[in-house]
């Protein structure tokens, strides 16, 4: 629905989630090619040749792909509008969710420093072994510590 597609234009409901979307997202996403979705830790990326939307669902958060004339409802926040007539709408009751921007070539500072993916080869019984040497954190705070492993949430 979404890789391949052109951008056709950026609706920011709020100008903040979590935290401010930056302006970038509304002023360089548009005209832009989803060359490539990806997932880090949690978070979605939508990449294009200059940079990366960096989207975060929070707790109660919500994207849907929907056709372009679907009304609003309530703490629709974000639409994207696509060049085949449909959109990508964030919807976040709660708005602990995020709407960032990656410039290319960059990576976030929220991705850098995150561990593995709890399906990556490196991520074993060795490696919890060696990350849990020397540190003194009860076993729930160790494994939710998302530069030990990532995704791994309290809910």
């Amino acid at each position: 629905h979404l890789q391949g597609r052109r951008v056709y234009g950026v609706i920011l409901r709020r100008a903040d989630l979590r935290w401010p979307i930056p302006p970038e997202v509304a002023e360089l996403l548009p005209g832009q090619r989803i060359e490539e979705i990806r997932r880090r830790a949690k978070y979605l990326l939508l990449d294009t040749a200059v940079g990366s939307a960096v989207l975060h669902l929070g707790m109660s958060g919500s994207l849907r792909v929907l056709p372009g004339d679907t009304p609003l409802r309530a703490h629709d926040h974000v639409d994207i509008s696509l060049d085949n007539g449909r959109l990508l709408r964030f919807n976040d009751p709660r708005r602990f969710g995020s709407l960032l921007w990656q410039p290319a070539g960059e990576v976030h500072p929220l991705l850098q420093g995150l561990g593995p993916e709890p399906l990556d080869d490196v991520f074993d019984g060795d490696y919890l072994f060696a990350r849990s040497r020397g540190r003194s954190a009860p076993v729930k705070t160790f494994l939710m510590d998302q530069a030990v492993v990532v995704g791994v949430g309290n809910i």
